[in-house]
C-alpha cells in the first residue's frame, strides 16, 4: 500500500497545482533534439558522490507466490494503473503531436512524471524508495498505462527508472550508495539504459562496442543507438564487449571524456529524443562494472527491457483498439456504418483477440521474473507475439481509417510507426 499511496500522493498534489494555476511553469532549458538535429558532447553532469556507506547492496525480495495461476492486479496495482492512466489521457495524449514534431518530449511531462515518483517503485525502503519487493508486474502495468497516452513520451518518461532498476537489481554497495539517491530525490536525473548499435541484424548477445581492461579500470569504443533523451541524460549504462569474452554493463557518466551524443531521430519513438552516444577511448574505473560482469546478469537485463518492451506494445495497441472501434461505427459508407461490413468487423474483433493474447503472455513473463522463476521462455513468447502482432495491430489501425489513417490528423499513424519499433528495440526500458 505504501508505493501506491506515495506515487498517488505525489500526483495528486502535482495535478491540483496544474488546475489552480498555482504552479509556475518549470522550464529545465531548451531542447536540442529539433530538426536542425544536435551535436554535443554530452550534458553537463552533476557530480555522483556516495553520501552514505552501505555494509552491502540492498535487493528487494521475490514477490510471494499465490500458488494459483491468477494474473489479476492486486488493489495497490489497480490503483497505480488508474492514476498513471489518467495522467497519460490527460497530460500525455495531448502532447504528443507537438513532441512528435520537435524530436523531444515537454519539459514540463517529465517534470510532472518526476514528481509521481516512478523511480521509487521498486527501489526498497532503505535506500529512500517505496518498496522491498520485486515489482516487475506493477512496473508493466504503468509503462502499459503510459504507453495508452503515447509510447515516445512513455520512453522518454520510463528511460530513468530503468537506471535506477538496474543500479536495485545488480548494483553492488558502491554504485547504490552514490547513485541511486539521486533517483530517489526531488531532482532526478535523465538516465538511459544503452544496449541498441545502428547496424543491421543487430544482436544484443553481439556487440560490436568494446570495452578493454587496463590497469585502473576499462577503456569503451563505440557507437550505440536508441538513446531517449541522449541530449540531457547525466548517466548511462552502457553495454559492452568485454575483451571479446562477452557482453556486460558499465555505468558511465555524462562528463566522462570522450563521449559524444548526437540526435538521430528515427521512424517512430520520435518523442522519447532518441540520439547516438558515440564513445571514443572513454575511461571508467573498475566500478562501473555493473553485477560483476557476469553473463547471467546481462542476459536477465535483455529479457527484462524486452517484457518492458512487451507492456509499451499492449498500451499503444489498446489505444489503436479503443480509437478505431468508435470510428468505424461512426464512419458511413453506401448509407450505413462501416463497422457493418464483414471485413471491417473481423478486422476489429482480430485486434481485440491478438492483444489479449499479448496482453496474458505480457503478464505472465513479469509475474514469474517477480516472483523469482525461470522466464525466459515466456519473456521469449512475449516478445515474438508482441513484435509480430503489435506490428499488425497498428498496420490494420491505419488500414482501418483508410484515408485518415495516413494523415497526422488522427493519431494512429504516429502509433504505428512507434509500434514497429518493439520487434528491434533492445534495452532503454526495463521492469
Amino acid at each position: 500500500m505504501g508505493a501506491a499511496l506515495a506515487m498517488l500522493n505525489r500526483l495528486a498534489s502535482t495535478v491540483v497545482l496544474d488546475r489552480l494555476g498555482l504552479r509556475k511553469p518549470v522550464e529545465r532549458g531548451v531542447y536540442q533534439a529539433t530538426k536542425g538535429g544536435f551535436t554535443a558532447a554530452g550534458a553537463a553532469g552533476r557530480a555522483f558522490t556516495s553520501a552514505r556507506k552501505l555494509a552491502a547492496p540492498q535487493r528487494p525480495k521475490p514477490s510471494g507466490d499465490p500458488g494459483l495461476f491468477d494474473l489479476t492486479p492486486t488493489e495497490d496495482q489497480a490503483m497505480i494503473r488508474e492514476t498513471v492512466a489518467e495522467f497519460a489521457a490527460e497530460r500525455l495524449r495531448p502532447a504528443a503531436i507537438e513532441a512528435d514534431a520537435r524530436c523531444a518530449a515537454p519539459a514540463t511531462v517529465l517534470r510532472t512524471i518526476a514528481d509521481m515518483g516512478v523511480t521509487l517503485v521498486g527501489v526498497p525502503e532503505a535506500l529512500g524508495g517505496v518498496g522491498d519487493e520485486r515489482s516487475a508486474v506493477t512496473n508493466v502495468l504503468v509503462a502499459e498505462a503510459m504507453a495508452h497516452g503515447d509510447m515516445g513520451l512513455a520512453v522518454a518518461c520510463l528511460a530513468p527508472s530503468a537506471v535506477s532498476t538496474a543500479l536495485v537489481l545488480w548494483g553492488d554497495a558502491e554504485q547504490q550508495a552514490t547513485y541511486l539517491p539521486s533517483f530517489v530525490g526531488d531532482n532526478v536525473p535523465a538516465a538511459a539504459l544503452v544496449v541498441q548499435e545502428p547496424h543491421a541484424l543487430f544482436d544484443p548477445f553481439s556487440l560490436r562496442t568494446k570495452a578493454y581492461r587496463t590497469p585502473s579500470g576499462f577503456v569503451l569504443d563505440g557507437v550505440k543507438s536508441m538513446v531517449p533523451r541522449a541530449a540531457e541524460a547525466e548517466l548511462f549504462v552502457v553495454a559492452a564487449d568485454v575483451d571479446g569474452r562477452g557482453p556486460a554493463l558499465f555505468i558511465v557518466e555524462s562528463r566522462s571524456s570522450g563521449m559524444s551524443v548526437e540526435s538521430d531521430p528515427g521512424m517512430g519513438l520520435r518523442a522519447a529524443g532518441m540520439g547516438k552516444l558515440r564513445l571514443d577511448q572513454v575511461t571508467v574505473p573498475a566500478t562501473a562494472l555493473l553485477g560483476g560482469g557476469k553473463a547471467e546478469v546481462y542476459a536477465e537485463c535483455v529479457r527484462l527491457a524486452r517484457i518492458g518492451w512487451c507492456a509499451l506494445a499492449v498500451g499503444t495497441a489498446q489505444a489503436v483498439l479503443d480509437y478505431v472501434i468508435p470510428y468505424v461505427n461512426s464512419r458511413e459508407a453506401f448509407g450505413e456504418p462501416i463497422s457493418h461490413r464483414q471485413g471491417v468487423a473481423f478486422k476489429v474483433a482480430d485486434i481485440g483477440i491478438e492483444l489479449e493474447g499479448m496482453r496474458l503472455l505480457t503478464y505472465r513473463a513479469a509475474a514469474r521474473a517477480e516472483q523469482g522463476k525461470p522466464y525466459a521462455r515466456e519473456a521469449g513468447l512475449a516478445r515474438r507475439l508482441c513484435a509480430e502482432q503489435g506490428m499488425r495491430i497498428g498496420n490494420d489501425g491505419v488500414q482501418l481509417l483508410g484515408g485518415h489513417g495516413f494523415v497526422k490528423e488522427h493519431p494512429v499513424e504516429r502509433w504505428y510507426r512507434d509500434l514497429r519499433a518493439v520487434g528491434l528495440a533492445e534495452g532503454i526500458v526495463l521492469v
